[in-house]
């Protein structure tokens, strides 16, 4: 690749993203920073995904601010998809143009018996595979099936190919929450740019 556009990390701009997404059901509002610190300040009404979304900011070290009003009065669905669809939104306008950025990355995480594992790639393209059963209902006030509808939200609007499985395992809990650090730390790597990269990570051009 040529040099001639390349330019020192440091000297890279900071990636934000702030938006509200409001509907008869939900009104989200997230506040990013892919570049962060991990800090996080996350209140959605559902108190297994807040403790998962602050883990996400943590592991990742994006700086991450999430409220959601939604009708929880129903149960926890359209708070949970909504919030996945608004954070998707949120990371794709981020990432901009995507230049100089990794594109690809991947990350196992063990907690206790659990082993998970998370492979992103930022392509332009969704597509979701999911590996994980639950053998709980809910985990918390989170209903367990939500977990995939999560990340398939979250993928579609990040437009990504997003790889999730839980490799072996038993404690429900566990799983969620390696489930969700191992995404965080594999989409740091792919957000993550290099300044050799003189553009994108791609032959066609365009991700």
């Amino acid at each position: 690749m040529s040099d001639t556009t390349t330019q020192p990390a440091s000297d890279f701009s900071p990636r934000t993203a702030s938006l509200r997404r409001t509907t008869n059901e939900t009104d989200v509002t997230v506040e990013l920073s892919l570049d962060g610190t991990g800090t996080y300040s996350n209140d959605t009404g559902v108190g297994f995904l807040d403790h998962m979304l602050d883990l996400f900011a943590r592991h990742g070290q994006f700086d991450l601010k999430i409220s959601c009003s939604g009708d929880l009065q129903v149960d926890d669905h359209h708070t949970v998809e909504d919030v996945g669809i608004a954070l998707g939104q949120a990371i794709s306008e981020a990432l901009g143009d995507k230049a100089h950025i990794q594109r690809y990355g991947s990350a196992y995480v063990p907690m206790d018996e659990v082993l998970a594992r998370a492979v992103f790639d930022l392509s332009g393209r969704f597509y979701l595979h999911f590996d994980a059963t639950f053998e709980r209902p809910t985990v918390g006030d989170l209903s367990t099936e939500m977990v995939e509808h999560f990340w398939y939200s979250l993928a579609e609007q990040a437009q990504c190919n997003l790889h999730l499985s839980v490799l072996h395992g038993r404690n429900t809990h566990h799983k969620v929450e390696a489930l969700f650090k191992a995404a965080a730390r594999a989409l740091r790597v792919a957000v993550a740019r290099d300044a050799s990269y003189d553009g994108l990570p791609t032959t066609k051009g365009k991700l």
